[in-house]
């Protein structure tokens, strides 16, 4: 099996890297794809998380991930491409990709070049480029 994981933010270049999974894995039935949605948060790690409910920071998260999925889920379930999808929490996205990726023992991780915007990444750098150094499999960057 080729493992692929896809993290996902719902921006445009992630639903790029979408794409071209798609193109990747069309016709093939030896790929096992993990769609990733990761949610920055925190207000769970903080000390803000003891003032706010468990169940109020579930639902948060879902309202998050759930559309930031939605389009990656649909382009996927159109191409007939088979996926696992996932949510998880984290202070820090990159770390959690790259954890992901090496417990699923991931050949290859396909990812969206930024979602954040350029104010974004120059207070805290780029996702994708952090993933690119935290990870020994291969990165595909789309744009």
């Amino acid at each position: 099996m080729f493992k692929i994981l896809l993290p996902v933010d719902g921006s445009d270049s992630a639903l790029n890297a979408v794409r071209h999974v798609i193109k990747l894995a069309k016709g093939r039935d030896d790929v096992a794809l993990t769609l990733l949605y990761v949610h920055f948060e925190p207000v769970r790690f903080g000390a803000v998380a003891a003032a706010v409910e468990s169940a109020d920071i579930a639902t948060i998260e879902k309202e998050h991930a759930d559309p930031a999925l939605a389009e990656a889920a649909k382009l996927l379930r159109e191409a007939k491409v088979e996926f696992k999808r996932e949510m998880h929490v984290a202070e820090d996205v990159a770390p959690m990709i790259a954890k992901r990726a090496r417990e699923l023992d991931s050949d290859a991780i396909v990812m969206g070049t930024h979602g954040g915007g350029p104010l974004a990444q120059a207070l805290m750098g780029s996702t994708a480029m952090k993933v690119v150094h935290l990870v020994k499999a291969p990165v595909t960057l789309v744009k």
